[in-house]
């Protein structure tokens, strides 16, 4: 064992150590709770369900000879597991357990990784700050005053300050690449299909999908290979094997970047323009093509995808009645049971997104809102698939702007919805995402964001490897976990 404490370490270092005998599951699972976990997670507050006797016997169970042995992984608390509540940040839910694990989480279990706990998030993934959390707002890592960004806040924060070196979450519309650039870390949304989606509760069936945060490309790369494949009970996979990306390393020479410019003209902060040229010039460094040209305006898609995920949560959301799951108001009448038990299990942004969903499918509504949504949606798809035959990934902003102040933006829904206006676009048109750290702008994160065709991760780990340097992506040297911004205890 090095020096280097271990929740510093990359996952595929702690691995390596494992299966070697050096270090047992045990004292990697609570490596992060020993250590940066004892001081800071009571004030950024990343997580909703860990304890380490629970921590014990997942570390018990974990093989030790798996691609992820022993790695402390966190899960965004819409993913079902066993050992572990699953309430999606919701009191609809409250404490109600899953029979069952994610196909996600049960692939993590067999490649040797241990579950330590359930990470904060917006209600049922609504939200664009983990503080729509019915249990209570995550906050940044570099600023206690400021969001993690969300939906994904909690696994983000946790990965960001050394708790787990991987978390899982979920990407409907930027929801783990928002937040990835938020909290300095990577943040994978992979192409729709090849990460299996069964113990994922839904909010947008055709926009959800399960995502990778990391602090090393190289573990995002592990964590892929683990999770990515063909799964029976999920009939949206792709088919086909999922891609190869053991060559992440392999450089970006001859590759082609586009250069879409026009859509950081106006509205976004200069510390993002900045990153953007950085990371433009490193990759042209390192052997890539700029390829400048116009790409379609952002606000197109965030009125397309604010019509379809408000109308596939309404649908989806249905089951929560009271009946069936979790909460249950009291009440003489099914239909005063179903109307008390959402009123007060519901949050107001959840409220709002169903009533928004249920209006656009209405009679009289639906060819006029959502067919004309699908429509819109087809177009985006082919202008991205028009683009990726001029390059073959694209540089763009991952946010408008760095970190916002908690509170900022809670009583303005539209303001909220528009720091997703450089993601949503990849939801839409299925294609992969993936948020990579560019340093820090006055002591905030700043990301920018690679977008590929289908199946282009091997390619956008290639790019994101090219950035390393430049971003200050991976190992946490010695004393820059102290250089986090701590305004001071709530």
């Amino acid at each position: 064992m090095s020096a280097t404490a271990t929740w510093q370490r990359p996952a595929r270092a702690i691995a390596a150590d494992v299966r070697a005998g050096r270090l047992a599951p045990g004292d990697a699972a609570e490596s992060g709770f020993d250590g940066p976990g004892a001081r800071w997670e009571h004030d950024v507050h990343a997580t909703l369900s860990t304890d380490a006797a629970a921590r014990s016997r997942a570390a018990a169970k974990a093989p030790k000879e798996g691609r992820l042995a022993g790695v402390p992984v966190l899960l965004k608390d819409n993913l079902c597991t066993l050992d572990h509540p699953t309430t999606c940040g919701s009191r609809i839910l409250g404490s109600w357990r899953s029979p069952y694990d994610a196909t996600v989480v049960r692939r993590l279990r067999e490649a040797g990784a241990v579950i330590v706990g359930k990470g904060n998030m917006d209600e049922f993934a609504m939200g664009s700050s983990t503080e729509f959390s019915a249990f209570g707002p995550t906050r940044n890592p570099f600023d206690l005053a400021r969001v993690p960004g969300g939906s994904s806040g909690g696994p983000a924060a946790a990965v960001a300050y050394g708790l787990v070196p991987l978390a899982l979450g979920s990407d409907t519309g930027g929801s783990v690449r928002q937040p990835a650039a938020f909290c300095g870390v990577l943040g994978l949304k992979p192409t729709y299909g090849r990460l299996s989606r069964y113990g994922l509760v839904a909010f947008g069936s055709s926009l959800d999908q399960v995502g990778i945060f990391a602090r090393h490309v190289g573990d995002v790369a592990e964590a892929y290979v683990v999770l990515a494949g063909a799964d029976p009970f999920d009939a949206s996979m792709r088919e086909g094997p999922a891609p190869d990306v053991s060559a992440w390393d392999a450089g970006v020479a001859g590759l082609r970047f586009g250069w879409p410019s026009n859509l950081w003209k106006d509205g976004v902060d200069e510390a993002i323009v900045d990153a953007l040229e950085r990371a433009a010039g490193a990759l042209e460094r390192a052997g890539a093509t700029r390829v400048p040209f116009e790409f379609l305006p952002g606000a197109f898609s965030v009125a397309t995808y604010y019509l379809l995920a408000t109308a596939e949560a309404s649908s989806n959301l249905a089951r929560f009645d009271g009946v069936r799951y979790g909460h249950r108001a009291a009440a003489d009448e099914l239909s005063a049971l179903y109307a008390r038990t959402r009123g007060e299990g519901f949050g107001p942004e959840v409220r709002r997104r169903i009533l928004l969903g249920t209006y656009a499918l209405s009679a009289g509504y639906h060819d006029q809102f959502y067919a004309k949504a699908q429509r819109a949606r087809t177009r985006i798809a082919r202008e991205y698939a028009e683009a990726f035959a001029r390059c073959d990934l694209l540089l763009m902003p991952t946010t408008p702007t760095p970190p916002f102040k908690l509170g900022e933006k809670t009583d303005d829904p539209l303001a909220m919805y528009l720091s997703d206006v450089f993601t949503i676009g990849a939801n839409l048109a299925g294609i992969p995402g993936l948020s990579v750290p560019m340093g820090l702008a006055s002591g905030l994160p700043v990301g920018v964001q690679l977008l590929g065709p289908a199946d282009a991760e091997p390619v956008l780990l290639r790019a994101a490897r090219a950035l390393e340097a430049e971003g200050r992506v991976g190992d946490i040297p010695t004393g820059y976990e102290w250089e986090f911004t701590w305004p001071g205890k709530r």
